[in-house]
């Protein structure tokens, strides 16, 4: 058995290093200590090691290096290559391995304990020894066969007032803006048809925003029940595997150190160790994370036994250690300080390594990092580079230091060659889901930023509650978690936590049709990611009015389904929601055919290679319902597969970023990902544990946390502009009508930036001009404003209400409404205006991840310009000019300006307090204000008081009589 295997690939017509051109195991001394067929093992090594010039501890590392033929195409591998590796008999078997489970699951007429659900009616006996357990019923006690989670509805004292609220607001806008059209103001005619124009934007915004929270619910999940039925103790566990995967760009920006220790949490989790897989995605192909792995690796050995011998939370060592809480509580072990202690010690000698490769990482050398034997690195150069896979960690074999067994872990890096598009991010979680399916192919995958570590160990059981729930998981494609983060002030300055977003929004979307994909901390169904309809529901009598309009319904004709995939192709209407080629037509094709039918089974299976690529093994992973590799599968074969499906090529002429997988064409790929599950029939769930699952580390400068909103901004502006715009996409597909409301309103919000810009600069205009955007403040005016201003703080108490969302929490959240308004996603609709008009591509920058907590918040302070800051530097200083004008000219005009001129102060006085908090991040620490800004302000100041002065409004003028009309009279 191999303890590291390393393999790469080359693409063949371009120049390439001096690497193996086929598998080549004679130089290396390989272990074979009771290797089991289809796992990939992991023994101690001796020699023929890889590692950096100085590396720590120079630890030996076997490699298994694979590179095609010189003569392969870099595309989709041709007929030639198919055959030759169908001719091993891996390919074949695989298939007619699926094949025979359809059978002897019709034979038998019984239902497999899938894992990702677990039917209802069972049978005895075992179906496919790989894939498929069967469970006697009689072995499950009634509490076994409760339901894994259910659904708690908020308390009718709560939602009803909050809904009568909302419905009195609707009709309150109505008559604000019937008054506001009706009323015309004569000598301020432009100032108030833009702020009509505004205020029905506005309207229109907060309906698309509102109502989808009109069925906010909470979930409750059942651990014990679930242990109960798939995890009894002294039996097998029968939880379905989980690939997890972890993703990286930049190590200089995401610190190798933050990718450590979420992945340490990961091999640390409270689940069976041989049903977890940790899948490492080096889109940079650094050598410094492959360093970093490999120690990490290492410290794995002994930081996963301590974690599961004492039960400690969280299991991230850099954030367990940072606790100030007394660690001693409910610790009864007597060891357990003695331990804790020298665990404490390895720890801070781990980061000590991990900080000197980053050290040596900061002057690459002009040749290139080299390998221990001399071999130069791979990905030497990022955009030109073989892919790599290199498996650390594997089942019997990768043992911890009580000889237990660890959970696999795997550095993959995708081929990049010039002249193919990569797609960022979205393409290299697409090359994990064909790694992970070749590999390991658990049913169910985790994907998170390598930022966010695992902060409750149970969190795979609490996803677990759902996706294997007998009933609810074969329709749920995805388990959303909120996002939580370590690292930020008490005060929150700019709403980093964005609690609104997931304790109220997401939370209202759960009683629709579930909540939107929010890019990590989500445990998918790898079925719904291979663009797969979830089952259908049995029939029911036709829904009423409201049903129809707070769900969707899709009329299908019942012989479609028995269309060929060369007939629905060429359908010109088509719903582009429904895969190309469905799972239910596969499988009878697959039945109706004889096993000497090889024909049918040809077509099906040439079919499917052309929509998920030319990979025979991949093609039967996709139809592996529970899972699992084919038993005829060597780790070898298993690893040379790997490589071809991660090359740069694989994808042409599929539908792989279209219909599968994480969909191409936003810099967002996960709102696009999600809507079109979403759109297919699927529904999703949003979970909340009482201990967070997963937490992160934010942006908490003013800065990075702008140019992240951007980057979101600007992928919504993306998917608006193109043909996945929920306006118009999927109508005859099954998404509901107020699921659709929030995809479009997710999508449509950066435009509001627009009128929220001019609606900010009016209050200052008035001010500088006399004149404002109402014709006189009457009684009826003034009742209506006084209503909608209530009406606004009544649904926000009422929000808070039955969410939990502090009022400080809620402020922060609204003052950066207008904040990123007025700047990120100001800037994010004209690149994407830019981007579709003009064809200028604007690449984002990577967030960068701090390495650990300062107790001093000194990223808070730090002020680093950017273009983004000058719509609201100019929006403060221009409300500040007018409000200094508004007051002079009220003083040199009599006590009956002053009327008027409180109308106008509230609105200015709105837009100062909103935009406070950008004021003190301009500020920077202890209030010293940075040059460029002062230099800014002057101008800006100058600029404003010379139109003051033009304006003239200390100049008395005195109005005296008409002499035309009274003449010498007067």
């Amino acid at each position: 058995m191999m303890n590291w295997r390393m393999a790469y690939g080359q693409a063949q017509d371009l120049p390439s290093p001096n690497y193996d051109k086929e598998v080549s195991l004679n130089h290396i001394p390989l272990l074979t200590n009771g290797q089991v067929s289809g796992e990939l093992s992991a023994a101690s090594p001796e020699h023929h090691s890889m590692a950096s010039p100085g590396h720590p501890r120079g630890k030996p590392i076997y490699s298994l290096s694979y590179a095609a033929d010189v003569n392969q195409s870099p595309n989709v591998r041709d007929v030639d290559a198919t055959k030759e590796y169908n001719s091993s008999g891996l390919g074949n078997v695989a298939w007619k391995e699926r094949v025979d489970g359809w059978k002897m699951k019709q034979e038998k007429n019984a239902v497999p304990m899938s894992t990702a659900h677990a039917a209802s009616e069972r049978g005895g006996g075992d179906i496919d020894a790989c894939t498929d357990v069967l469970v006697d019923d009689s072995l499950l006690n009634d509490e076994a066969r409760q339901p894994l989670s259910r659904k708690v509805s908020i308390p009718s004292s709560r939602i009803n007032p909050y809904r009568l609220v909302i419905v009195l607001r609707l009709v309150i806008i109505c008559f604000f803006l019937h008054y506001r059209i009706t009323n015309p103001v004569r000598n301020a005619y432009a100032l108030w048809m833009v702020s009509v124009i505004c205020e029905i934007w506005f309207a229109i915004s907060w309906i698309l925003d509102q109502f989808p929270k009109w069925f906010p619910v909470n979930r409750e999940t059942y651990i014990d029940r679930l242990a109960l039925r798939y995890d009894r103790e002294g039996e097998p566990s029968q939880l379905a595997a989980v690939d997890i995967f972890v993703s990286t760009v930049d190590p200089l920006k995401e610190p190798p150190l933050v990718t450590a220790n979420t992945v340490l949490s990961i091999l640390a989790v409270d689940y069976p160790v041989d049903k977890v897989s940790c899948y490492v995605s080096d889109d940079g192909a650094a050598m410094l994370t492959f360093e970093a792995l490999s120690e990490t690796s290492e410290f794995a050995r002994s930081w996963v036994p301590f974690c599961k011998k004492y039960s400690i939370e969280p299991r991230a060592p850099e954030w367990y250690f940072a606790q100030k809480i007394d660690y001693l509580k409910d610790k009864v072990h007597p060891s357990f300080v003695k331990d804790r202690r020298a665990m404490k010690r390895e720890y801070e000698e781990f980061k000590v390594r991990i900080n000197g490769l980053v050290s040596k990482a900061q002057k690459v050398p002009e040749e290139g990092w080299t390998m221990q034997d001399g071999t130069p690195w791979p990905g030497n150069n990022t955009r030109d580079h073989p892919g790599m896979i290199q498996v650390f960690l594997g089942q019997n074999g990768g043992l911890d230091s009580e000889g237990n067994e660890l959970p696999r872990l795997v550095y993959v890096s995708r081929e990049k060659r010039p002249g193919f598009q990569h797609h960022k991010k979205a393409g290299a979680m697409n090359a994990l889901v064909r790694v992970s399916a070749v590999l390991t192919n658990g049913p169910f995958l985790l994907n998170l930023d390598c930022d966010h570590y695992i902060n409750n160990s149970k969190a795979l059981r609490e996803a677990m509650c759902f996706m294997m729930d007998p009933n609810l998981g074969k329709y749920v494609c995805y388990v959303q978690f909120p996002q939580r983060f370590d690292g930020i002030d008490k005060n929150d300055r700019y709403a980093n936590r964005n609690t609104v977003f997931f304790d109220i929004n997401l939370r209202g979307l759960d009683g629709i049709q579930g909540p939107v994909y929010v890019g990590t901390g989500c445990v998918f169904n790898r079925t719904a990611l291979y663009g797969y309809e979830p089952p259908h529901k049995p029939k029911r009598r036709k829904p009423g009015v409201l049903s129809l309009l707070c769900g969707g319904s899709r009329k299908k004709n019942s012989k479609s389904s028995k269309k060929s995939p060369d007939k629905k192709k060429s359908n010109k209407h088509v719903d582009p929601t429904v895969p190309i080629f469905n799972l239910d037509d596969v499988e009878e094709v697959v039945e109706g055919a004889g096993y000497d039918d090889e024909k049918a089974l040809l077509m099906s299976h040439m079919t499917l290679e052309q929509r998920f690529g030319q990979s025979a093994v991949f093609v039967a992973s996709t139809l592996m319902e529970n899972g699992g590799i084919p038993q005829s599968a060597t780790p070898e074969s298993l690893l040379k597969e790997a490589i071809h499906v991660i090359s740069c090529g694989y994808e042409d002429k599929t539908d792989w970023g279209s219909e599968i997988g994480w969909i191409y064409g936003s810099v967002t790929e996960d709102i696009l990902t999600g809507f079109k599950m979403h759109a297919r029939g699927w529904r999703s769930i949003y979970c909340i544990p009482k201990r967070p699952a997963f937490k992160g580390s934010a942006p908490i400068n003013l800065s990075d946390r702008l140019n992240q909103v951007l980057r979101w901004a600007l992928g919504s502006v993306e998917i608006l502009l193109s043909r996945h715009c929920p306006m118009w996409y999927g109508y005859g597909g099954r998404l509901k009508w107020l699921e659709r409301f929030a995809y479009v309103n997710t999508t449509i919000y950066p435009i509001t930036a627009v009128p929220l810009l001019m609606y900010c600069t009016l209050p200052a205009v008035c001010l500088l001009t006399n004149k404002f955007i109402i014709p006189q403040i009457s009684n009826i005016a003034s009742i209506w404003f006084i209503s909608l201003f209530l009406s606004i703080f009544a649904t926000g108490i009422l929000e808070m209400r039955w969410s939990g969302v502090g009022i400080d929490e809620w402020w922060r959240n609204e003052q950066f409404w207008v904040i990123g308004g007025v700047s990120a996603h100001l800037f994010a609709v004209l690149q994407g205006l830019l981007k579709v008009l003009a064809g200028i591509d604007t690449n984002f920058t990577v967030t960068s991840k701090a390495s650990d907590e300062e107790g001093d918040f000194t990223e808070l302070y730090m002020f680093k310009w950017t273009t983004l800051l000058i719509p609201p530097t100019t929006l403060l200083i221009v409300n500040l000019v007018g409000v200094v004008a508004g007051i002079s000219y009220a003083i040199n005009s009599g006590y009956q300006s002053w009327g008027p001129l409180f109308g106008k102060l509230f609105f200015a006085f709105w837009v100062i307090i909103h935009l406070y908090p950008f004021l003190k991040g301009l500020m920077g620490r202890q209030n010293r204000t940075p040059t460029i800004v002062v230099v800014w302000s002057i101008l800006l100041a100058s600029i404003f008081s010379l139109l003051w002065v033009r304006i003239d409004p200390f100049t008395t003028t005195v109005i005296g009589p008409d002499v035309e009309e009274c003449g010498i009279n007067c």
